[in-house]
C-alpha cells in the first residue's frame, strides 16, 4: 500500500509502527456552524482512508477530535473566537452551541454511511491533559509568557515550517494582521490564554482562568490516546501551513518527536469552478442536498470521481451524473443477485487484483471505480459477482448489501408528471417535455421514450 505523504512530498510505501494496529489522527469539525459539503469531503477522505486500511487487513485505533472550544476566526491567533461568535449569533450559551452542532455533524457523518473513528474526543473533555501538556512544553524551555498569553517559541525549534516548507521571513513578510508586539517571532503562537472577564469557556489552570490555544487540542489528545508518536495524521490541505505546523511544533516541545510518520491532506472542494464562501452563497448542507432530491450517498458517489489530493468540483450536472451512477450500480448489483450464471474464477480473481492495486495507489477511486464498472457491465450474471461487489462495497461504503431493488409502484405524483410529459410530446411542446424529463431525473427516475409514450424505471 503506497499513500501520499506531506511531509516527505513523495508517494511512500505504507509501513505501520505496528505490523497488526495502525494509529491514526483526523482533524475534526470546529462544532459552531452546519457543516457544508466541502467540510464533508474531508470526512469521506477520511472514511475512505480507514476502509482501505481495513480492507488490507489493519485493525484501527482511531481518532478524531471535536473543536468545541478556543478555535479563533483566524487559523492564527487574531480575531474571535468561533464559539463565542455563534453563541451570541443564536443568542445561547457555547455549549449548547457545540453540542447542538456536534449532533448534527454526526447525523451527517451517518447519512453518508462514514465508518466512525473508534475515539471521538470533544476538546472541553480533555482541558487537564492540555493543561498537563503545556507545562512539560513550559518545562522544557520552549514558551515564554506575556501578561495574558503563553506562547510557543518557534525560534527554539530546529525547523519551523516541515510540511509547508514555507520560511519565517516569507511569513511576516506576507502577513495581513497587525504583528502582535508580545510575540517574540510572527509565527510564535498561543498554547494557553487568560481568559476576559466575560468569556464564558474557561477554566482555572496555574495560569489563572483560562482556555487553550485551538492548535493544542490535537497534540494533547493525540499523546493521551495514541503516544507520543503513531501512523498517519489527516486533515484537510488548509491545515498544513499553520495547524499542522503548530501541532508538530509542540509534539517536538513536549516530547523531541514527530507526532505522525505520515500526514495525508484532501484537497478542497469547489463550487461551479469557485471556491466555497458565503459571499458567493454556495455553502451548501447535506440537507439542502437532500431537499433537491440528491440522497446523501449520490455525494459519496461523486466524490469518486477524482482522487482526494485533487480539487473537485461541484456541480448540479456532477450530481445528476453521480445520481444517475448510482442507480445503475444498485440495477446492475441486482442482476447479479438474481444471476444463475457460473462466473469465471480467473475472471473474479483479475478484478480483485486490479481493485487492490488502485486502492492501494494513494486510494486511486476512480481507477478502483472503473473495475467496479467492469464487474457491474460483465453479460455473464452471477452471485459470485454479486459477492465480488460487497467485497468492493466494504471500500466503497454505498450499502449494498441493503439494496434489494425498487419494487415499489409508481406514486401518483410521478404518474402525473410522466402523463403530463407524453401531452408535450403528443403536443410537439418539446421545451415542456425536456423540462419534466429534467424533473422526473431529478426525482430519481430513468426515462425511457418510446412509441407508446414516457416509459420510467
Amino acid at each position: 500500500m503506497k499513500i501520499f505523504n506531506t511531509l516527505t512530498r513523495d508517494k511512500e510505501e505504507f509501513n505501520p509502527i505496528n505490523e497488526k494496529e495502525v494509529c491514526l489522527y483526523s482533524c475534526g469539525p470546529t462544532v459552531y456552524n452546519f457543516a457544508h459539503i466541502g467540510n464533508l469531503r474531508a470526512y469521506l477522505f477520511m472514511d475512505n482512508l480507514r476502509r482501505v486500511l481495513k480492507y488490507n487487513g489493519y485493525n484501527l485505533k482511531h481518532v478524531m477530535n471535536i473543536t468545541d472550544v478556543g478555535h479563533l476566526t483566524s487559523d492564527a491567533d487574531e480575531g474571535e473566537d468561533k464559539m463565542m461568535k455563534a453563541a451570541r449569533r443564536e443568542n445561547k450559551n457555547p455549549f449548547e452551541i457545540a453540542s447542538f452542532y456536534m449532533e448534527k455533524f454526526l447525523n451527517d457523518i451517518h447519512k453518508l454511511n462514514i465508518d466512525k473513528p473508534e475515539i471521538i474526543a470533544r476538546a472541553t473533555e480533555h482541558i487537564d491533559i492540555m493543561e498537563q501538556y503545556v507545562k512539560k512544553i513550559i518545562e522544557n524551555g520552549y514558551t515564554y509568557s506575556t501578561e495574558n498569553t503563553v506562547y510557543f517559541d518557534t525560534s527554539k525549534l530546529d525547523k519551523y515550517g516541515v510540511l509547508s516548507n514555507r520560511k519565517i521571513e516569507d511569513q511576516k513578510a506576507g502577513a495581513r494582521v497587525e504583528f502582535d508586539n508580545g510575540k517574540k517571532n510572527i509565527s510564535d503562537f498561543a498554547v494557553w490564554i487568560k481568559a476576559p472577564e466575560n468569556h464564558i469557556m474557561k477554566w482555572d489552570s496555574f495560569f489563572g482562568k483560562c482556555y487553550p490555544g485551538w492548535h493544542l487540542e490535537c497534540s494533547a489528545m493525540g499523546y493521551k490516546y495514541l503516544g507520543e508518536n503513531f501512523d498517519i495524521h489527516t486533515g484537510g490541505i488548509d491545515h498544513i501551513p499553520i495547524h499542522h505546523e503548530n501541532e508538530i511544533a509542540q509534539s517536538k516541545g513536549f516530547s523531541g518527536k514527530m507526532p505522525a510518520n505520515y500526514w495525508m491532506h484532501v484537497n478542497f472542494l469547489l463550487v461551479n469552478g469557485e471556491k466555497m464562501s458565503k459571499s458567493l452563497n454556495n455553502l451548501y448542507t447535506l440537507e439542502e442536498l437532500e431537499e433537491k432530491g440528491y440522497e446523501p450517498l449520490v455525494y459519496k458517489m461523486f466524490n469518486f470521481t477524482s482522487n482526494y489530493r485533487n480539487q473537485i468540483n461541484f456541480t448540479w450536472e456532477a450530481m445528476d451524473s453521480a445520481k444517475t451512477a448510482l442507480i445503475r450500480l444498485r440495477e446492475g448489483y441486482i442482476k447479479h443477485v438474481n444471476g444463475m450464471k457460473k462466473a469465471s474464477l480467473d475472471e473474479i480473481k483479475d478484478y480483485e487484483n486490479r481493485f487492490l492495486e488502485a486502492i492501494n495507489d494513494d486510494l486511486n477511486m476512480p481507477v478502483a471505480m472503473s473495475v467496479v464498472w467492469e464487474v457491474i457491465k460483465n453479460p455473464c450474471k452471477s452471485k459470485e459477482f454479486k459477492d465480488l461487489l460487497l467485497k468492493f462495497d466494504e471500500v466503497l461504503g454505498l450499502n449494498l448489501k441493503d439494496y434489494t431493488g425498487n419494487k415499489s409502484e409508481i406514486p401518483e405524483d410521478i404518474q402525473k408528471l410522466v402523463v403530463a410529459r407524453n401531452e408535450a410530446r403528443n403536443n410537439k411542446n418539446w421545451a415542456e417535455s425536456d423540462r419534466l424529463r429534467d424533473e422526473l431525473i431529478k426525482k430519481g427516475y430513468k426515462v425511457k421514450d418510446t412509441k407508446e409514450g414516457t416509459v420510467i424505471e
